[in-house]
């Protein structure tokens, strides 16, 4: 037993792998397979890390545990072995009758397992939007109701009845947003406007993991501007990050004219675009759009973006030429010359 993805075959668990920090996404058992016995990178690398949650329902239990775990990552976004070794030594000492099948999880050997994220070098808590989407997504998975707040929250949007926004969790609006087919796309366009803020930024932190669709990213541009006006760069950014989140063909329009307009000189915007709209730059006008205003910015570190960039498997090589064909005179070129010294 070479791999995480050999334990969880030989215990008969029905698994469930979640990609984390830089979106919440299904990842295929096959998939995390091939990044394990080091055949594959990581998809979707994030700090230098492979951030991602495992949902373990055992047999005979009610409720999968959830070990959410980062894998340190080489150069090339490859797996960095030892770590994980380490981790499966560790694992199958502490839970090696569950691996062989020779016992139920129900029994005394399972809480000792759950009990191997407490002091794990390699486990981390998931920023609070995603664990949200997380919960949501597993309740889908595994064929679960929504939590308590869904109805709450879909009542409030709906306006079928009077409900005060501070009524509203986090968790009732992630389940909104992965059952966005609950309410129809006129009532998401005619309820955006009109949101608190202290509504809007947390909708828009849960639609940016790739949830908005054309109507709503349609919406959401709509908004831009009276953040702007307001100098609000919060709601301003969380907007953006809804935006480029998502997979819309529109997004990516948007983006190629807006990394032309004044807000995108502004840190937070281009941080914001490199995070969530990495998708929209594997296009050439885009990606060099971005990497000039990137290379303008002095507030940036510009390296230290490109690299996590240029971890991503999609991204790498047309990064890796841009920056060795930038003329020397150019934004990129300057800062290529002083990243070299």
């Amino acid at each position: 037993m070479k791999t995480l993805a050999d334990f969880f075959k030989q215990t008969n668990a029905d698994v469930a792998i979640f990609t984390l920090g830089r979106r919440v996404q299904r990842l295929s058992l096959e998939t995390f397979e091939s990044f394990e016995r080091e055949q594959t990178p990581w998809p979707l690398p994030w700090k230098d890390q492979a951030q991602f949650a495992c949902a373990i329902l055992w047999p005979g239990m009610d409720d999968p545990a959830i070990w959410f775990l980062a894998l340190p990552l080489d150069e090339q976004a490859m797996l960095s072995p030892a770590s994980r070794d380490a981790f499966l030594e560790r694992l199958l000492r502490t839970a090696s009758p569950v691996a062989e099948g020779t016992t139920s999880a129900a029994d005394e050997s399972q809480p000792t397992v759950e009990n191997l994220m407490q002091d794990n070098p390699l486990a981390f808590d998931p920023e609070i939007h995603q664990r949200a989407l997380l919960h949501a997504l597993l309740a889908r998975y595994f064929g679960r109701p929504a939590s308590p707040h869904a109805e709450l929250a879909r009542r409030y949007f709906a306006q079928t009845e009077t409900v005060n926004w501070q009524m509203i969790g986090l968790q009732g609006l992630a389940d909104l947003v992965i059952d966005r087919e609950t309410l129809d796309d006129v009532i998401w366009q005619q309820r955006l406007p009109e949101l608190p803020r202290e509504v809007l930024l947390p909708l828009c932190y849960c639609l940016e993991q790739g949830h908005a669709s054309d109507a709503l990213v349609k919406t959401l541009i709509s908004q831009l501007d009276a953040a702007w006006a307001d100098a609000d760069l919060e709601r301003y950014c969380a907007l953006l990050r809804a935006i480029v989140g998502s997979e819309s063909s529109l997004a990516s329009a948007w983006l190629e004219q807006w990394l032309t307009a004044p807000p995108s000189q502004a840190a937070d915007c281009l941080v914001a675009v490199a995070a969530r709209g990495w998708h929209h730059l594997e296009h050439e006008i885009r990606l060099e759009r971005f990497l000039d205003r990137l290379a303008t910015c002095e507030k940036l570190n510009f390296r230290r973006v490109i690299h996590d960039l240029a971890l991503i498997p999609r991204l790498r090589l047309p990064i890796v030429m841009m920056l060795r064909q930038a003329p020397t005179d150019s934004a990129v070129g300057r800062r290529v010359t002083e990243w070299k010294l």
